[in-house]
């Protein structure tokens, strides 16, 4: 019997080898990871991570030909294939601080392996690294060889959170990189078999190492880069009056181009876009490419341009203050169907309006609040060590409750933030919602998935990502449309003079208006003379 092991039991280790072991019956798969709570969690009915299917998987086969264990050593020394899926957090100190990957836990396991193992093994990268590792990595095992030979492969993951068990079950392609030497085409084979079992042969693909570990950092670049593209661009429709999601269908429609992650929204998260491009950025400036190095920090430059322009265009709407002021945050995982927090836009945005000393209400139908607290304390970048080098007992953030609906979330709240779009916010009793918040009740929906105009109906005041007319309170008409505008540009080019001025503006306007909108009239005039105010003094503007 072919016998696996992984080292390190995440987001990536832990749902791959349930599915081979799931697929692959023949073969024995062992998880092993140093962190007892882990391996115990993944032991138990109550799973470490949360992805759709994975609880079905891992009771199929678990105890049968899927084990976890702390017993690193043991496992790896039985095993003829050793994945290696650690953790490559971006270094914070030293060269390369701030970009490149730090590869401790990545040298550690290979030195581990060197000294336990007493049988030839092939050792396949499973953890995002940069180009080159498998060289480095080859390098120590061959020099602590003690006579055993090791091929090193690459085999990077692909995988979408929420969708992983699905993309491990029907996967695009399956890359395998290894040596073009007979010893490394053999051991290509060999993890090629594996997949085999269930993946169409035209579907795995194989190069060379380089080429396999620079496509993952080049896949999730591109995403990326698609993602700051349609946000770049809903700064642009919202400037303009133009629909963002009218546009990207347009665009979509390109066959050259396609419809996927294309969607405008508060900005990208998760454990791999921001620090593989950081990767990239610091691969091509130590190659002498600072051009394209550039290139790239401009995708991660407009990701934190809209996350900061989000929490700036909340601020400002609420008459530019938030001070004590509740703000409900409906999710705060990086996207929905997962537990993941890991550089969600979620911290960004909740640091900005706990900086402005506002009181924050958190709701997530996954996310822990330890999970909440520790990421909102954590210092940037160490989130992605191991989680037992991370603090035990994280920072409560006194401003900041974590509550287990969205009602107890958004009651007496100011203001409502959607900020990751879980299906169960589309169907919340808004009504509800709305007579137990203070009023003018805003909702900022940073997933553009709510129905503006029946939310406009009740009579929230509502703001999405460049969806015209997202901003106008019922009743509303062209003046108020030109208003807002006004106010994004005054703050983005007139200046705090202007922009002080235009909020206390916002502020009278809206101090004089009538939910139920007995006083349209009055509003309309005074909205229509302060125009008039403003054409003549800032034509710039208009």
């Amino acid at each position: 019997m072919v016998k696996i092991c992984c080292i390190g039991a995440g987001y990536v280790g832990g749902p791959t080898m349930a599915v081979i072991a799931h697929k692959c019956p023949s073969i024995e798969v062992a998880v092993v990871d140093i962190s007892t709570s882990r391996i115990n969690a993944w032991n138990s009915d109550q799973l470490p991570i949360y992805e759709p299917g994975l609880d079905d998987v891992v009771k199929q086969c678990r105890g049968k030909n899927l084990f976890f264990s702390t017993d690193v050593e043991k496992h790896v020394q039985e095993a003829d294939i050793v994945f290696v899926s650690v953790n490559t957090p971006t270094k914070t100190r030293g060269l390369g601080a701030g970009k490149a990957a730090d590869l401790t836990y990545w040298e550690s396991a290979a030195r581990m392996i060197a000294d336990v193992s007493k049988s030839d093994k092939i050792v396949v990268e499973k953890s995002t690294v940069p180009v080159k590792t498998a060289e480095a990595i080859e390098k120590i095992l061959t020099h602590n060889s003690k006579g055993i030979k090791y091929q090193i492969l690459s085999n990077p993951e692909f995988l979408a959170e929420g969708t992983a068990i699905q993309d491990l079950f029907n996967p695009d392609r399956v890359l395998i990189g290894g040596r073009e030497s007979p010893e490394g085409q053999k051991a290509v084979q060999a993890l090629k078999d594996v997949y085999a079992q269930w993946v169409p042969e035209d579907r795995i693909l194989t190069t060379n190492l380089w080429s396999a570990e620079l496509s993952k950092l080049a896949a999730n670049a591109f995403l990326a880069q698609r993602i700051s593209s349609v946000n770049a661009m809903s700064a642009l429709c919202e400037a303009t009056g133009a629909d963002v999601t009218q546009v990207s269908y347009a665009v979509g429609k390109d066959t050259r181009i396609g419809p996927k992650f294309l969607n405008a929204s508060v900005g990208f998260g998760g454990s791999c876009f921001q620090k593989d491009i950081l990767n990239l950025v610091y691969i091509c400036e130590c190659n002498g490419l600072p051009e394209v190095a550039e290139y790239w920090k401009q995708v991660i430059k407009i990701n934190d341009y809209q996350k900061s322009r989000f929490v700036n265009r909340l601020v400002s709407s609420m008459f530019n203050t938030v001070s004590n002021k509740k703000i409900a945050i409906l999710g705060f995982a990086f996207k929905k169907d997962t537990g993941d927090t890991r550089e969600t836009p979620a911290i960004d945005v909740c640091q900005g309006l706990l900086g402005d000393k506002a009181i924050v209400s958190i709701y997530d139908p996954q996310v822990t609040e330890d999970q909440i607290q520790r990421d909102l304390t954590m210092k940037k970048f160490d989130w992605d060590h191991p989680i037992h080098l991370q603090p035990t007992s994280p920072t409560t953030v006194k401003q900041v409750s974590v509550v287990w609906d969205a009602y107890t979330a958004t009651k007496d709240a100011h203001a409502i933030c959607i900020l990751t779009e879980w299906d169960e916010f589309k169907s919340l009793n808004f009504q509800r919602i709305y007579d137990n918040m203070q009023k003018p009740a805003f909702i900022f929906d940073g997933r553009n998935i709510i129905n503006v105009e029946k939310l406009r109906e009740i009579g929230f005041i509502v703001y999405s990502i460049a969806l015209p007319g997202s901003s106008i309170v019922q009743g509303g008409g062209p003046t108020e449309v030109i208003l807002e505008q006004l106010r994004l540009r005054a703050r983005t080019n007139g200046g705090s003079s202007l922009f002080s001025e235009v909020s206390s503006l916002n502020h009278s306007v809206l101090d004089g208006y009538d939910v139920e909108g007995k006083k349209f009239g009055q509003r309309k005039t005074a909205v229509e003379g302060s125009l008039l105010c403003f054409r003549q003094r800032c034509p710039l503007y208009f």
